[in-house]
């Protein structure tokens, strides 16, 4: 498995990269994996996916949620919460990846996670609203065996920590494809900075890439391995999960804004946003936690003026975040084998073409 893109010479954009190049570098925000990769029978069933959380910070989630917005930018998928996140503007449960008919079961071990945790949902207050993501990883995978359980969301979230997330084949993204070659989980980030006054924000993406064929990539901005064979896969238009995290205060329209822009990082690699792609990005900033339960009247909450030459900054760094997000997903997938046979080679990096 080769290194990130960066550490092969592939230098995406302009801004500074976090210390983890990770959506971990977002202070709070954890990642945890749980990977499916074993037979199911003699006849050539096999489980090859898995579940991947993503934690805003490391409390109660219901109990402090945090500030968000999701994105559609073509609509062929089958999330669970968006509706509830966009109209309220907040998070409130992990965010939940995996495969397509594995949602279901996920939504129902985070609701138990959740459940536990919160002995008053459903009792003494609300309902809770989970958000849920999937990408189809049928060709790799057994999908009608739905091997993903209740009990693999529980312990991908119990499995969640800081350190820099495990990327590649690994998580929802055992079993996912990217321009006909091994996709799967990519994450990147990027520090934005003004001098006056002196501030900081960081800007961290994961991805669950599992779209394009290879003539969509764009090979003329990152050049393969000279004996890089062309892939003759022809998937269907596939789907990529994009999670943006950052610790600018931002409002919920204001983030609507920012991940906006992750449409532009997905489009520099070669994506058209095709028919059957369920292309979706949710986003949360840590800046603000808001309190499930309270007896004052109003909220106050810092956000930043819409006109600050920073937020053009945050447009950039989501883009750029983006783009190497899905190239870190490539780069750090191995070829895998999974149901029938059926063999994803990994795509092999070489540099970037000087410009």
């Amino acid at each position: 498995m080769q290194g990130k893109v960066r550490q092969l010479g592939i230098k995406i954009g302009t801004l500074p990269v976090g210390k983890k190049n990770c959506i971990t570098d977002v202070a709070g925000v954890r990642v945890g994996h749980v990977t499916l990769d074993e037979p199911l029978d003699q006849h050539g069933g096999y489980a090859c996916t898995g579940v991947t959380a993503i934690l805003p910070h490391s409390g109660n989630v219901f109990q402090d949620k945090v500030t968000a917005a999701s994105y559609v930018l073509n609509g062929f998928g089958k999330t669970t919460g968006l509706v509830q996140v966009n109209e309220l503007g907040v998070i409130e449960s992990p965010i939940m990846l995996t495969n397509t008919f594995g949602v279901p079961a996920v939504t129902q071990g985070t609701m138990r996670y959740m459940l536990d945790m919160n002995k008053d949902i459903g009792l003494t207050t609300g309902t809770i609203n989970l958000v849920v993501g999937e990408c189809n990883d049928s060709y790799l995978n057994s999908i009608r065996a739905c091997a993903v359980t209740p009990e693999h969301a529980i312990k991908a979230i119990h499995q969640a920590s800081n350190d820099t997330a495990q990327e590649g084949a690994i998580g929802a993204g055992k079993g996912m494809m990217c321009f006909g070659y091994k996709g799967g989980i990519g994450s990147s980030s990027r520090l934005v900075k003004i001098e006056q006054p002196e501030v900081s924000y960081t800007v961290g993406c994961l991805v669950l890439s599992n779209f394009g064929q290879s003539t969509d990539f764009l090979a003329e901005h990152y050049v393969a391995s000279p004996t890089q064979s062309k892939s003759t896969l022809s998937p269907t238009d596939g789907s990529i999960i994009i999670v943006l995290a950052t610790d600018a205060p931002l409002s919920s329209r204001q983030l609507t804004r920012v991940i906006k822009r992750c449409g532009i990082g997905l489009g520099r690699t070669g994506s058209h946003f095709s028919h059957g792609s369920g292309d979706i990005v949710i986003g949360f900033t840590t800046a603000h936690r808001i309190p499930h339960s309270t007896d004052q009247l109003v909220e106050t909450r810092a956000q930043l003026r819409e006109d600050h030459p920073i937020m053009n900054q945050l447009f950039a760094a989501a883009a750029e975040a983006t783009e190497e997000a899905i190239l870190n997903s490539l780069s750090q997938a191995q070829t895998t084998v999974g149901r029938n046979g059926h063999t994803v080679e990994a795509y092999s990096f070489q540099k970037a073409i000087e410009t």
